[in-house]
């Protein structure tokens, strides 16, 4: 699950939720979490239109596994 759509379900910002992340770093290892990649995320693009923001965005989104929405869920 994209940080975008998973911060939207917890009704709170995407930044406010990687900032969370990153406080608590230890609970998310990579199984857990990863940032896309330059040629990942043109795929995603291509590939979904709800996602055309991303097209000229700087950074690239962090996606969740189904442990890391749980493990985010505990700590939001």
């Amino acid at each position: 699950m994209v940080d975008r759509d998973l911060a939207e379900m917890y009704g709170v910002g995407t930044k406010v939720l990687n900032q969370a992340v990153k406080r608590n770093v230890n609970r998310f290892p990579e199984t857990f979490r990863f940032q896309l990649d330059q040629i990942e995320n043109t795929e995603l693009v291509t590939n979904c239109d709800r996602f055309a923001n991303l097209k000229h965005s700087t950074s690239f989104p962090y996606v969740f596994t189904k442990q890391g929405v749980v493990m985010i869920s505990s700590i939001l």
